[in-house]
């Protein structure tokens, strides 16, 4: 079903539309306005999931037991001396 409605735009964002009905991107300036929204909607749709796996992603390591995890100093212990040797000038 189409629904017909009114918009309105600044004369940048007109001028913007206008041009790229005239360069053939888009058919008509409803059917860019309908690109842009339905862009809009995938962006959203793309968003609520990234968060849903962050939030599942976040849940997963509260309850990993703290035993499971590196230990820093051991971790860092490469890094901290590839710095130090570059401190005093050795090659890496």
């Amino acid at each position: 079903m189409t629904i017909r409605t009114t918009l309105s735009f600044t004369d940048r964002h007109h001028g913007f539309l206008q041009r790229k009905v005239s360069e053939g991107v888009f058919a008509s300036a409803s059917a860019a306005v309908a690109s842009a929204i339905e862009r809009m909607m995938e962006d959203e749709i793309a968003r609520e999931a990234a968060l849903d796996a962050m939030t599942d992603e976040i849940r997963a390591r509260l309850a990993t037991p703290s035993d499971d995890y590196l230990d820093l100093d051991a971790a860092l212990a490469p890094i901290r001396e590839m710095i130090a040797a570059g401190e005093r000038g050795e090659p890496t």
